[in-house]
């Protein structure tokens, strides 16, 4: 980072760095708005292909993690990731370029956003995990028992159970993809500093 954060920022090969920060953003983008619309439509499918009783004896509710804020995280990297491919045509053209600082600034806020949203994902996973674990260790070891009608939830699996990991290895594969991309852009970032400052000495 330059010592005087209001200089005005050259870096080497802008044209490349633009490119790449279009490039990633666009696919960060896209692979996200993908992701994100599985789960919600599995949670479209289970809300109105069963009736309210049966709903009841799901299992694990999807609507859980879902007021965690999984989801949300992931929403708000989507947008983060679009407004990527807007800052690349600020950094080609020499005239609207930002601050290093304010670039590295919207990555590291990317970059939190993700681990927020790798941190949830992990408590979610560990706690659905825990859950078919304790229904498989109280039933017979000799197969798994299926929920009759009005049966207990608590000791039985279904196939919310399932729906729910499937959503959450979801969100936990796009925001690692989302942290992978943030990385490698702050990365050019600075090495593109770098470069331009050995060009100048």
């Amino acid at each position: 980072m330059p010592n005087n954060p209001t200089a005005q920022w050259q870096p080497s090969r802008p044209e490349s760095l633009a490119r790449q920060f279009s490039s990633l953003g666009w696919t960060g983008f896209w692979i996200q708005l993908v992701l994100i619309s599985i789960p919600i439509l599995l949670l479209v499918y289970f809300l109105f292909s069963s009736g309210p009783e049966s709903a009841q004896h799901r299992g694990i509710d999807l609507t859980n993690y879902l007021s965690y804020g999984s989801l949300l995280v992931m929403l708000f990297t989507t947008v983060w990731f679009y407004r990527y491919t807007r800052l690349a045509k600020r950094i080609a053209d020499p005239d609207l370029r930002p601050a290093q600082s304010s670039v590295i600034h919207t990555l590291w806020v990317g970059l939190w956003a993700s681990s927020l949203g790798i941190f949830f994902s992990m408590l979610l996973l560990f706690s659905a995990v825990g859950r078919v674990l304790f229904v498989l260790m109280a039933n017979p070891q000799t197969g798994i028992q299926i929920q009759s009608l009005g049966g207990d939830p608590a000791t039985s699996l279904s196939a919310m159970d399932a729906a729910s990991l499937t959503s959450l290895l979801i969100i936990l594969t796009a925001e690692l993809i989302v942290m992978a991309f943030t990385l490698w852009l702050l990365f050019r970032v600075t090495r593109s500093s770098a470069e331009s400052n050995e060009a100048v000495v």
